[in-house]
């Protein structure tokens, strides 16, 4: 029998708990990324792992390279999402409009940075 997904206020308040990392978890499609226990949780409860890939896979964008620190902020609406992307300073770097998800979640950040995703609460 398959895992029932979590309500959000369930998802958020599960991720509230994960303050640090155990272990540094590698897609091998973007092996000079990382991602933490909390992004893992978040993936696998959401069936967002294709946020994971959404976060590297845009690394190679002009506005975002090279950029040290980065929020990376999904807005949900009707099963639409805008994220933005900015420098930590509230300053945009790139916003990408994503036309269908399901995320479950109508607000939530993560932060990247030296080549690491994690959850705001493991910063």
């Amino acid at each position: 029998m398959a895992n029932q997904k979590m309500e959000p206020e369930e998802l958020l308040a599960a991720l509230a708990h994960f303050t640090g990392t155990t272990q540094w978890y590698r897609n091998r499609m973007f092996p000079a990324y990382s991602y933490t226990d909390g992004v893992k949780f978040l993936a696998e409860q959401a069936e967002a792992y294709w946020l994971i890939d959404y976060v590297f896979s845009n690394q190679l964008v002009p506005e975002i390279r090279g950029q040290v620190f980065q929020a990376w902020k999904i807005y949900v609406k009707d099963n639409q999402a805008t994220m933005k992307v900015d420098d930590g300073n509230g300053r945009i770097l790139k916003e990408f409009k994503i036309p269908y998800t399901d995320f479950p979640l109508e607000e939530f950040t993560l932060l990247l940075t030296d080549n690491v995703l994690l959850l705001l609460t493991e910063y």
